[in-house]
């Protein structure tokens, strides 16, 4: 059974970010990805865009895919379905990107367990924001 990693874990890694790809961000203001990748932003995250079908997000190129980045990532912050989660935990993995981070009410136990078991830390239905404003405050 996956079990995320304890409070004090998670904030020593939030500690260490830099640059967060966010999968599923979306250029629309209104959405959960769009409002919380434009907090990290204005927090002195660099943002990375994965987008199919778009030229930028918050001022930053956006990708199709993340093979398409090449470039270091710390944390790859992750708003698609609990059905979509397994592929994208396949590419960190095979790309060795480090730390997926599932957001809030997506769970895919399948995948996060098979990220865990190839050395990857993974945090599953938390919400980043909420984590660096609370626990990490």
């Amino acid at each position: 059974m996956f079990a995320n990693p304890d409070e004090s874990a998670i904030c020593a890694m939030l500690s260490q970010v830099k640059t967060i790809v966010v999968v599923g961000l979306s250029p629309n203001p209104s959405r959960p990805s769009h409002r919380i990748a434009r907090a990290l932003k204005g927090r002195g995250y660099r943002i990375i865009p994965v987008r199919p079908l778009i030229a930028d997000v918050l001022g930053e190129k956006a990708y199709a895919r993340l093979d398409q980045i090449g470039e270091k990532v710390d944390l790859v912050n992750v708003f698609r379905s609990a059905d979509q989660i397994g592929p994208i935990v396949d590419d960190c993995m095979r790309l060795g990107l480090p730390r997926p981070w599932i957001q809030e009410s997506i769970v895919n136990e399948k995948a996060a367990l098979l990220a865990c078991a190839g050395g990857i830390d993974v945090v599953m239905d938390r919400c980043i924001w909420r984590d660096l404003n609370s626990i990490c405050a």
